[in-house]
């Protein structure tokens, strides 16, 4: 009976108890075991997760736009290419159909015949415009909703008949900026490339050694910087530096409002570090660039717009 009641004692509750201890130790065993065991797989499936490559963005500047509408100044119409003091925008760097010059838009579709180049090209550029005549420009590209629209303008900003008489670098700063939110509030997914004004005074170095160009100078061309253009003075050198100055000022003001848009690229200020030649500027007024200049102009937009990165 004793034997009895000390089995009793550490019977059924207390064999509970034991069984009860060991199966929560096996069971936290088989846990542990089982989270090694798992965690094995799930590593794995966390290690490939990791391993596979993430998609990537699509990028927001387009290489290859399909339809190129260019605003601007004279540049872009091709003034004094073809012939004296006449438009040519058939031989416009942006837009034009002239097979020599390959222009921007010839370029990016492939060398199109001309009747297809027109269809997917527009030129609102205008002789004589300034910066403050942009705004108009841009609403009347953006009407055509192009993947890419080029702006060439400034000179005449410069080019007045004084140099104080030029457009003060806020006020250009702020027409350009109207630009491009009248662009953005009909096409906003448009691109916009931006080229440097020239460098004027590099203009007139080159051009003020030919006969003819100094004679058409004296017609009032760019007076601020080409007027007496064989003086050599202190005070005509001050006045040249100043108009130098403005351009500038004037590229910086394009280069900061265009880092603000996604979808906007400047050139890096390629287009006024390029040194023309001779041969590149018009035979009928030494400023304005010739066929080949105007196709020297499109291989530098060509490059910017096709890079996979924007110029530094």
């Amino acid at each position: 009976m004793r034997g009895e009641r000390l089995r009793s004692r550490g019977g059924p509750g207390r064999a509970r108890t034991v069984v009860a201890a060991v199966t929560a130790a096996v069971l936290a065993g088989t846990g542990v075991l089982t989270g090694c065991t798992s965690s094995g797989p799930a590593s794995s499936d966390s290690s490939a997760e990791a391993a596979r490559p993430s998609p990537r963005p699509t990028p927001v500047w387009d290489r290859s736009p399909s339809s190129v509408a260019a605003v601007g100044d004279s540049i872009t119409r091709g003034f004094d290419a073809c012939g004296v003091l006449a438009d040519c925008p058939e031989v416009s760097w942006a837009t034009g159909t002239d097979r020599a010059v390959r222009s921007l838009a010839y370029r990016l579709l492939g060398s199109p015949p001309a009747e297809l180049l027109a269809e997917k090209t527009w030129n609102f550029s205008e002789t004589g415009a300034r910066m403050a005549d942009l705004p108009a420009q841009m609403a009347r590209a953006a009407q055509h909703e192009p993947e890419l629209v080029t702006v060439l303008a400034g000179a005449n900003d410069a080019c007045r008949n004084s140099a104080q008489r030029m457009t003060p670098v806020d006020t250009f700063k702020s027409s350009f900026e109207a630009s491009l939110r009248q662009l953005r509030a009909s096409a906003p997914k448009a691109q916009v490339y931006v080229s440097s004004v020239p460098d004027l005074k590099r203009l007139w170095s080159t051009g003020r050694g030919n006969p003819l160009g100094r004679q058409v100078w004296k017609l009032g061309i760019c007076a601020s910087m080409l007027g007496d253009s064989q003086d050599d003075s202190e005070a005509a050198e001050e006045r040249r530096d100043l108009v130098y100055e403005r351009v500038v000022a004037y590229n910086g003001a394009l280069r900061d409002v265009c880092a603000k848009d996604k979808r906007c690229r400047y050139d890096g200020g390629e287009v006024f570090a390029f040194r023309f030649s001779g041969k590149q500027l018009s035979p009928w007024d030494w400023f304005h660039p010739s066929k080949n200049g105007q196709g020297r102009l499109a291989e530098i937009a060509y490059r910017n717009v096709t890079a996979a990165r924007p110029p530094a």
